[in-house]
């Protein structure tokens, strides 16, 4: 099985070579893609030195235009899997096979690692808590399924998955949108238990304005997906 890592990075010079060294050592079997979301910063430089597959993106598309330009590669290279793992440090390539499990035994097209249904569970400000629960309960009223974790920044897409989105996928709030659209192709989608770390550097960019902005802007989102025509 041919199974490519997308890392999907934006001015994270700071984090890129421990997010390479930590799947290198812990998830050999994967090849890696780092795509370079415009960084200003020396992200690429970075990557290229550890050793990994760059894609340069011309400027900043954020992160559905940096996952899309990843599952093409994907698609083009006949990969049987994509993994996303974002490129701020806080995921864990040890997990990994956790992601695979459902799909290996044909269960699942695309596999969600849930920050809420770890042992320790994820701890956040209160807002974002009362966000995630607000999208977790439409996502999962409208995919039939109870989903626990909107956002997450860590999945596995199959080859039905890598196909689909490599055509069709969100822009603005790729991470919540994809459950719909995946549910509306008719993918299968499953949720397994995964740890998140603290960034070792950086901050996120989530403020109390922007959750609320977010919040408002994701439901828009959703509506027109909900109209859109999946072939």
């Amino acid at each position: 099985m041919k199974i490519l890592v997308i890392v999907p990075a934006y001015n994270e010079e700071k984090n890129i070579a421990a997010v390479i060294r930590d799947l290198k050592d812990n998830f050999p079997p994967g090849d890696i893609v780092v795509v370079n979301d415009g960084s200003a910063d020396s992200t690429s430089d970075i990557a290229k030195g550890s050793g990994v597959k760059v894609i340069d993106l011309p400027y900043n598309l954020g992160i559905g235009g940096a996952m899309q330009a990843g599952f093409l590669h994907a698609l083009r290279e006949g990969y049987d899997a994509a993994i996303q793992f974002d490129g701020d440090g806080q995921h864990s390539a040890e997990e990994i096979p956790r992601l695979l499990a459902p799909y290996l035994k044909d269960a699942a097209d695309l596999v969600v690692g849930s920050r809420f249904l770890s042992e320790g569970g994820f701890t956040s400000s209160i807002q974002r808590r009362l966000g995630s629960k607000i999208l977790s309960f439409i996502v999962s009223v409208l995919v039939g399924r109870r989903i626990t974790d909107t956002t997450s920044g860590f999945r596995l897409y199959g080859k039905k998955a890598i196909a689909f989105f490599s055509s069709m996928y969100p822009e603005d709030y790729p991470e919540v949108e994809a459950f719909i659209l995946a549910h509306k192709k008719g993918l299968r989608i499953e949720e397994v238990p995964a740890e998140i770390s603290a960034r070792k550097f950086g901050k996120s960019s989530i403020t109390i304005p922007r959750a609320v902005y977010y919040m408002v802007k994701v439901l828009l989102a959703i509506s027109v997906d909900l109209m859109k025509k999946i072939k």
